[in-house]
């Protein structure tokens, strides 16, 4: 049998105001809207092309938390996840549904935390299951990444405990 690999890599725009919940175990779950956009130039019609992907995204623990707190519609946000399909059935028709989703596994905010704005000169502070680090009077810095710890949930991202740093991100 052939090995898989799911891996999913998303910056974009949040569509909406992140919605966390609590599960009865006490596991935060917080679900977002990202709007990931591709242009492109079509030498047919002589001209720039854009598309736009609205793409589901749910973060588990701490990141979902930290995602409820610092993030709102219009922020800037990369997603290191993997993609899941679920599905079912119709209440009203009673016919089998589907929809892919990405289950985040690190989370790293983009920008000034002004709905997106870019920060120039920007440092990275890495979190790993804790939250930001204290900024000790200090203003926050404009990028920074939380991973998920280890699951404590059923559902949640398996943490492969393989971050990345900003030399990996092509942009």
């Amino acid at each position: 049998m052939a090995a898989s690999y799911n891996k999913v890599i998303l910056v974009g725009n949040l569509t909406r105001d992140p919605e966390v919940r609590y599960t009865p175990g006490g596991s935060a779950v917080c679900e977002i809207g990202l709007a990931v956009s591709r242009q492109w130039f079509d030498k047919n019609a002589n001209e720039r092309k854009e598309e736009t992907t609205f793409v589901d995204v749910t973060l588990w623990g701490r990141q979902a938390e930290v995602a409820g707190e610092y993030l709102s519609k219009g922020r800037s946000v990369l997603i290191d996840g993997r993609l899941q399909l679920d599905t079912w059935d119709d209440r009203e028709t009673g016919k089998k549904r589907s929809k892919l989703r990405v289950v985040g596994e690190s989370m790293t905010m983009l920008g000034s935390g002004q709905g997106g704005a870019q920060a120039e000169g920007a440092e990275a502070t890495r979190a790993e299951g804790s939250g930001a680090a204290a900024d000790n009077g200090r203003r926050a810095p404009s990028q920074t990444s939380y991973d998920s710890g280890p699951a404590d949930y059923d559902d949640g991202p398996s943490n492969s405990g393989g971050g990345f740093s900003d030399e990996d991100v092509p942009f």
